[in-house]
């Protein structure tokens, strides 16, 4: 299963509890989703969920409330892929400004529609810093804006021309120059057209007074936008690795195992949810696990599989923070990502190996001692027996040299002075130091001591 058919699986999943009401309310009315703030990949299930959501209502079109200044070329593309597969028509009113992945999404639509005053273009890819993507990247979205052009019968130098600078237009825009567009130049090339408001819009599309419905982020989306929070992940990580780390150390599965597999199932999931992750990311990551619990656990010391292990547990998480189309903040994001879990985990462990022998309620548990019992604070593995020296029983076992012996009713380990001492001989304790007693057989009468 591809991360689209997961994130379309979740997204139908949401509406599909009540598709009786959803159709009651929404049949034939417009719904209006905001694309607004940067575009990142969690924006991504919200539009699939929408469109679903409109589709499953009846909905006569739903219509983009576009103004971002751009955002991941990944998010967009998948996108766009979600409002050429639409069943309902998809309209863009560029409400300001639709700059770079906006301009992606606003031409994937039926028609553009902008109000006076925006503008729309500026697509090509920059980093952080804003610098100009690889070639790569920006060949890409070239490609996919010419497409989408082409789609609509639209020209697609044009909407070349707003990725790579050294495409010419004449009247249009010069070599050299990135090509945006305001409101009326995109009409006049015939990209758009102007209407005033979002009511003049309906008009347009000949629906006015239809009932508007406006989309917001649900709750299920909050979490997974949450959960692949670059703040929030390091944390999630960190959770899972102790928890499987403690989990090595126990002999049972418990808590901490519960909590690990969480952790690591959330900091998963909202990534594929999102786009971020793929399922190859996940199976990576999982035979790294593997490799690793083969080395704990069949091969003693530490060697091949467990540095292929660790390569694959690493590389697993760093392709599910990448996307399908990184640029260098991705990358650095990554690691810093993975940076931080690392010093998580190696701080947390740190403070429990400081602070659990300390604790009180372990020591009362019997899981901790309460004394440090090392040869240099006089520690001794058993009570000192001087009572024992002297008194006299008799070998129940070979002493060869050790055994066990019984004296009046109580059996004591003892261990012979010098020769083997056959059972059932009497004998008497020389010495006791700690659990080592020694003996000696018993003279019988009439021989010498």
């Amino acid at each position: 299963m591809t991360r689209r058919a997961v994130a379309a699986t979740f997204a139908v999943g949401l509406v599909l509890s009540t598709p009786g009401a959803l159709r009651a309310q929404g049949a034939g009315a417009v719904y209006r989703v905001p694309v607004t703030g940067v575009i990142e990949m969690g924006l991504a299930p919200f539009i699939e969920r929408s469109l679903a959501e409109a589709a499953d209502a009846g909905a006569a079109a739903v219509i983009l409330d576009v103004d971002t200044p751009g955002g991941r070329v990944d998010a967009a593309e998948r996108i766009a892929d979600a409002l050429r597969d639409s069943r309902v028509p998809v309209y863009a009113f560029v409400n300001r400004r639709a700059f770079s992945a906006g301009a992606l999404i606003s031409l994937a639509t039926e028609r553009v529609y902008m109000r006076p005053g925006s503008v729309i273009g500026a697509a090509t890819p920059v980093d952080g810093a804003g610098v100009k993507a690889s070639e790569k990247i920006v060949s890409a979205m070239r490609s996919e804006m010419r497409a989408l052009a082409e789609d609509k019968g639209l020209d697609p130098a044009v909407a070349e021309a707003m990725v790579d600078e050294d495409i010419e237009i004449p009247g249009v825009v010069e070599r050299g120059k990135l090509l945006t567009l305001t409101t009326e130049e995109a009409v006049v090339i015939g990209y758009a057209s102007e209407v005033e408001d979002f009511d003049a819009l309906l008009v347009e599309i000949g629906i006015a007074g239809a009932d508007e419905h406006v989309m917001t982020v649900n709750w299920a989306e909050r979490l997974v936008r949450f959960f692949s929070n670059p703040v929030v992940a390091p944390f999630l990580l960190s959770l899972g690795f102790l928890g499987l780390l403690i989990e090595i150390k126990t002999p049972t599965f418990g808590m901490a195992g519960v909590a690990g597999l969480i952790a690591l199932s959330l900091f998963f999931g909202s990534h594929l949810l999102i786009g971020l992750a793929g399922l190859e990311d996940v199976i990576v990551f999982a035979v790294g696990l593997v490799l690793l619990g083969v080395e704990v656990f069949v091969i003693p010391g530490f060697g091949l599989f467990g540095i292929l292990g660790g390569l694959a547990v690493l590389g697993g998480l760093f392709m599910s923070l990448l996307g399908s189309l990184p640029t260098m903040p991705d990358f650095t994001r990554a690691g810093m990502v993975l940076t931080t879990s690392a010093l998580i985990v190696l701080v947390t462990a740190w403070v429990l190996i400081r602070s659990l022998p300390g604790s009180s309620r372990l020591t009362r548990s019997g899981i901790l001692l309460a004394s440090r019992t090392d040869r240099s604070v006089g520690f001794e593995s058993a009570p000192q027996r001087a009572d024992l020296v002297g008194r006299e029983g008799t070998a129940i076992t070979d002493l060869r040299p050790s055994g066990t012996g019984l004296f009046q009713d109580e059996r004591v380990d003892v261990v012979s002075e010098s020769e083997w001492i056959q059972a059932g001989t009497p004998i008497r304790i020389v010495s006791a130091e700690g659990y080592r007693h020694v003996v000696r057989p018993v003279p019988r009468i009439g021989s010498a001591d």
